[in-house]
């Protein structure tokens, strides 16, 4: 998943002494595996839940 990249270029640099490079290319739409969906489900309803505060 796409939000699991974040971060990702920070670290292979890190190990590459900053030589290293990536770079990502659309493949296709994939369905969300169920812990992800309760993570961002939750996510999202607290969020919510703060903007309404």
């Amino acid at each position: 998943p796409l939000s699991e990249m974040f971060g990702y270029i920070g670290d292979l640099r890190s190990a590459t002494s900053g030589r290293g490079q990536f770079s990502m290319e659309f493949a296709n739409y994939a369905p969300v595996p169920r812990h992800i969906l309760e993570k961002v489900q939750v996510e999202v309803a607290e969020r919510n839940a703060a903007k309404k505060k």
